[in-house]
């Protein structure tokens, strides 16, 4: 069989992109490893293949992650709220070990938590993974012992999180591993990877996209559903997937994904939805009734106009703002001169739902970063939106520094402002290049070397045979006559059509 770094499928014998050939930011980072692939480079000679590659890079970020939690670790989660803000190392798992009765050997969703929040509020496969974690952890040992296990336990089962996310990231362009080098590099990765959870529905989402670039509706639709079950956002994918599957008539498979999506997503909550339902429906009810947050434009918005919004006004606001960014991107679907790439619109619909969202956790840019990596691989432009994100990362520790000291140190209100607007712009300026892409598809870097969809699945090279607007009709009009000639469907550029 031969390596991934000679071809990049049986039916595909074009060779590999190299990055380093294409793109000037990552020529230029070459230099620290002996420079670009050359012209006469023999590829595919050496056991480290991309993805292996790939991987161990992933790890190695992790581990680095995991040391810049190591002031925390020690001691700071344990010394008052400033410390772990001051290092910037703050995590929710140690703190939910305790705060969700973990320690207690109560089981979420079925034994209710003294104070305030009577039930775990994540969703039941997080609240799995949490279990099982608590499982590892040793019993013996004083409690703060068991909170640093514990963090080590999740840490040990998040790492493997990362890595399959970094490899179905890698595998899912086939001819284009190195992509997935965004996400194993990525700073924000490492430094957010383990505040939360959110590593467990990304690696199912990242599965799950693979899947389906094979072709693989029903399994697509199994592996959304399970990240489904461990964090809302996934199911938004189902969205442009099915305004792509109707430009292209692919309803079948469409319709496979859909229903073992919500087979597996009942199959998961069912159980617990009959047994405990009190216990299950905390995570829909928290969601609803849970104050502006950390990180979101209400925050700045409410603080700097004066304002006191209702929860309802706010929960209905954004509802509206994410219906219209939805409905903004059917229409950028149906009218693009060329069928949009499914990376791309997948990155656009989560990166909707995160900006016009009452909270923007820090963590949640581990959302878009896969989907990123395979939206825009473009070196610039990722690491400008990431080094917004890791201003906004020692921003709201500082900020939290501020609020919790009263020597009143740290980053004062209007610069936290500063560092929320700051992402939300970084994240703004990403979505307008892929808009960009879409509307004028041979600036795409992954369209520029012949390809279609590549993670589409049945949609990569298929026709299209709905349309609305002039662009997309004469783009209909041209792919059809490249067909007649021979070409490969949904392969020529505007230049060759």
């Amino acid at each position: 069989m031969p390596s991934p770094e000679k071809t990049s499928a049986p039916h595909d014998r074009r060779p590999v992109v190299c990055p380093t050939r294409r793109d000037e930011v990552a020529a230029a980072g070459s230099e620290l490893i002996g420079g670009p692939v050359g012209r006469r480079a023999r590829l595919g000679t050496s056991d480290l293949t991309p993805v292996r590659v790939i991987a161990l890079v992933t790890i190695g970020m992790f581990a680095l992650g995991m040391v810049q939690k190591l002031p925390c670790y020690n001691w700071a989660w344990f010394r008052g709220a400033a410390s772990q803000y001051t290092h910037a190392c703050y995590s929710d798992i140690p703190h939910l070990f305790v705060g969700r009765g973990f320690s207690d050997g109560l089981i979420p969703y079925f034994d209710r938590f003294p104070g305030d929040m009577q039930y775990l509020e994540y969703p039941v496969l997080t609240g799995l993974f949490m279990q099982v974690a608590a499982w590892l952890t040793p019993s013996g040992g004083d409690l703060q012992y068991r909170e640093q296990m514990y963090w080590m336990a999740n840490a040990g089962m998040l790492l493997v999180c990362a890595a399959v996310i970094a490899v179905c990231v890698a595998r899912t362009h086939r001819r284009r591993p190195w992509d997935a080098l965004l996400v194993a590099l990525a700073p924000a990765f490492a430094l957010n990877a383990m505040i939360n959870w959110d590593l467990l529905a990304i690696a199912l989402t990242a599965a799950a996209v693979l899947m389906w670039s094979r072709g693989r509706a029903l399994a697509f639709g199994v592996l959304l559903g399970l990240a489904t079950a461990a964090k809302l956002y996934p199911f938004l994918l189902l969205g442009p997937l099915l305004v792509l599957c109707w430009r292209a008539g692919k309803w079948r498979p469409f319709a496979v994904a859909l229903l073992g999506s919500a087979g597996a997503w009942l199959a998961v909550n069912l159980p617990v939805m009959v047994l405990a339902p009190e216990g299950w429906k905390k995570f829909y009810v928290f969601s609803q009734e849970r104050n502006i947050d950390f990180g979101s434009f209400w925050l700045v918005l409410t603080q700097r106009a004066d304002l006191d919004l209702e929860i309802e006004t706010v929960n209905t606001t954004a509802s509206v703002l994410m219906l219209l960014a939805c409905a903004g991107i059917a229409a950028l679907t149906l009218t693009a001169p060329r069928r949009p790439r499914f990376a791309q619109l997948a990155f656009l619909v989560v990166a909707a739902f995160i900006l016009t969202n009452k909270v923007y956790s820090p963590q949640y840019v581990l959302w878009l970063i896969p989907l990123a990596a395979l939206a825009r691989p473009r070196w610039r432009s990722f690491l400008v939106w990431q080094a917004c994100e890791v201003a906004y990362f020692l921003g709201i520790w500082m900020y939290l520094v501020y609020v919790t000291t009263d020597s009143k140190q740290g980053l004062p209100p209007d610069g936290y402002h500063f560092a929320i607007v700051l992402h939300l712009a970084g994240t703004l300026y990403l979505c307008a290049l892929v808009i960009r892409d879409i509307l004028r598809p041979e600036l795409d870097a992954v369209r520029q070397d012949g390809s279609d969809d590549p993670s589409g699945g049945v949609l990569d090279g298929a026709p299209d045979v709905f349309v609305v607007g002039g662009a997309a009709r004469a783009w209909h009009e041209d792919e059809e006559t490249a067909r007649v000639d021979g070409d490969r469907p949904g392969a020529v550029s505007r230049e060759t059509a």
